[in-house]
C-alpha cells in the first residue's frame, strides 16, 4: 500500500498534461507495450493489465513496474482565405507547450496459482495546447479592450491543459490452465482549465457566460469498470479481449457554460482484441484492433457549429447546454501491430506500427475550428523498444515512438460569425519512455 500511496503521489505531481496520439488517448500502455506500438491485449510482459486487459495479470507472477514517458508533440494552426477585416484575422501560429512527463506504475500480486491481485496507475491522455495571441486584428471580448486577437477571437494565449489519470485496482483469476478473468474498477481524477476564449462568453453564445474561459483548474472524478478474458488456445497462440465501460464523470462546475450538459466530460467506452503468436521460440507477433466510441460523449461528439447557427442560440444549442457545441469527434478504430524478437537472454528487441484514422475530419465547418485547441489529428506512429535483463534479474525497458506529420484542413466555421476562410489543424509527435521492473 506505501508504493501504491507514493505512486499515486507521483502521478498527480508531475505535469501529465499532453495531447495523446490516438484521439487523446495513448498509443499504449506500459513501456514494453509503447514499444509494440500498443499490441498488448494477448501478451503478459508487465502489470498494465488495468489499462489494457486485467486477465493477463495472472500471467504475470508477482512483479512491479515503474516507468516514465517524455512526450513532445508538435502542433500549429492556421486560418487563410478569409477577406473580413481586410483579412486580419488570417494567420498562423505554433503551440509553445512542447514537452510532458507521463509516468506510470504498475503492481502485481499471486494470491494463490490461480488467482492475482494488482493495481495499474496510468495517464489515460490528456490535451494540451498553448497558443501566443497571432493576429493582426483586435479581439472580440469587451473585456479585451482592443488587445491583439488569438486565433479564437479572446486574447492572452489561447489552449487547453487537460489530463485524466486513472488508478485501476485488478483481480484475475485462471479459470482453468490456459483460459483467464480479469476486472479492474477504474477510479479516474481529471484535471482541466482553458484560456482565451472569452469572446464565446462575453458575447452571448454560452448558457453560462461567466463560466466559459480563463477560470483556472477544475478537477472531476468518476467510476468505471474494465472487464478482461484471456486464452492459450494452443502452445503457441494466444487470444485477449477487454472491455472498459464509459467512466462517469462530474461535472468541470467552473466550465459548466463551455462542455455540453453544464460541464459535462466523460471517458468513452473503448473495447479491444487482440492476437500474440509465437511463430518462433524467439519470435512473438503481436495484433491488437481498439475501437474508441466518441459518439457517446456530447462534450466531444457534437457538431462545432451547434452553438453558432443561430446568433445569439438559443437553447439547447448555447455552449453548456445539452446540445451546444463540441469537437464533433468520430469513433476511433485503431490497428496496432507489434513484433519482439530475444535477441539474447539478456536482451529482448521490439518494433511496431499502429494506426488510427484521425477522429477530426475536414468535410465541413462542423469540424475544424474549435478543435483549434485540440487538434488530435496524426493518424501513422511507428515505434521501437529494448528490455534488458540485468543480472539481478530485474529489467531495464527502453521505448521511441514517432507519429508522422499530418494536417487536415477544413472550412471555418467561423464563416457563420462573418471571418470564414479555411482553418489547418498539423501535428507530428516523438515520444522517448523509460521503465525499471523486478521480479519479485
Amino acid at each position: 500500500m506505501k508504493l501504491l500511496r507514493i505512486a499515486v503521489a507521483a502521478a498527480l505531481a508531475a505535469p501529465l498534461s499532453a495531447l495523446a496520439t490516438n484521439g487523446y488517448f495513448q498509443h499504449g500502455y506500459g513501456i514494453k507495450a509503447k514499444g509494440m506500438a500498443g499490441a498488448a491485449t494477448a501478451t503478459a510482459i508487465d502489470t498494465f493489465g488495468g489499462a489494457v486487459n486485467p486477465a493477463k495479470m495472472v500471467w504475470v507472477g508477482n512483479r512491479i513496474d515503474f516507468g516514465a514517458d517524455l512526450f513532445s508533440p508538435r502542433r500549429s494552426v492556421s486560418r487563410e482565405g478569409s477577406a473580413a477585416f481586410g483579412g486580419a484575422y488570417n494567420g498562423s501560429v505554433d503551440s509553445d507547450s512542447r514537452y510532458f512527463l507521463i509516468p506510470e506504475f504498475g503492481y502485481n500480486r499471486m494470491i494463490n496459482p490461480n488467482l492475482s491481485l494488482g493495481v495499474t496507475v496510468y495517464g489515460n491522455g490528456g490535451m494540451n495546447t498553448d497558443f501566443q495571441p497571432n493576429l493582426a486584428g483586435p479581439a472580440f471580448a469587451p473585456s479585451c479592450a482592443g488587445a491583439q486577437s488569438n486565433m479564437l477571437f479572446g486574447c492572452g494565449r489561447l489552449g487547453v491543459d487537460m489530463m485524466q489519470l486513472i488508478v485501476a485496482p485488478t483481480a484475475a483469476y485462471k479459470v482453468n490452465e490456459r483460459n483467464s478473468l480479469g476486472v479492474s474498477p477504474l477510479l479516474a481524477y481529471q484535471r482541466f482549465k482553458v484560456d482565451g476564449l472569452q469572446a464565446f462568453g462575453e458575447l452571448g453564445f454560452s448558457s453560462n457566460p461567466n463560466e466559459v474561459s480563463n477560470k483556472g483548474y477544475d478537477s472531476a472524478t468518476g467510476f468505471g469498470v474494465r472487464i478482461g478474458w484471456m486464452g492459450k488456445v494452443s502452445d503457441t497462440v494466444t487470444l485477449g479481449a477487454a472491455y472498459s465501460s464509459k467512466v462517469r464523470m462530474g461535472e468541470f462546475d467552473k466550465y459548466k457554460g463551455l462542455f455540453a450538459q453544464s460541464g459535462g466530460f466523460d471517458i468513452p467506452e473503448n473495447y479491444n482484441f487482440g492476437i500474440a503468436v509465437k511463430a518462433t521460440p524467439k519470435w512473438t507477433v503481436a495484433f491488437d484492433i481498439q475501437q474508441i466510441n466518441y459518439h457517446s460523449i456530447a462534450s466531444i461528439a457534437n457538431g462545432v457549429t451547434n452553438s453558432l447557427v443561430t446568433v445569439p442560440p438559443v437553447a439547447p444549442n448555447r455552449l453548456g447546454d445539452s446540445n451546444g457545441s463540441g469537437f464533433n469527434w468520430r469513433d476511433q478504430t485503431v490497428f496496432k501491430l507489434g513484433m519482439e524478437y530475444e535477441y539474447t537472454k539478456a536482451l529482448t528487441v521490439r518494433a511496431g506500427l499502429n494506426y488510427g484514422k484521425s477522429p477530426i475530419r475536414g468535410n465541413s465547418m462542423d469540424d475544424v475550428s474549435f478543435n483549434i485547441i485540440a487538434p488530435g489529428v496524426v493518424e501513422t506512429h511507428l515505434t521501437l523498444g529494448a528490455t534488458w535483463t540485468l543480472p539481478n534479474k530485474s529489467e531495464l525497458t527502453l521505448s521511441y515512438m514517432h507519429a508522422f506529420d499530418k494536417s487536415v484542413t477544413g472550412p471555418s466555421a467561423t464563416a457563420l460569425i462573418g471571418i470564414g476562410g479555411t482553418e489547418t489543424l498539423k501535428m507530428y509527435q516523438n515520444s522517448f519512455g523509460v521503465a525499471y521492473g523486478w521480479k519479485m
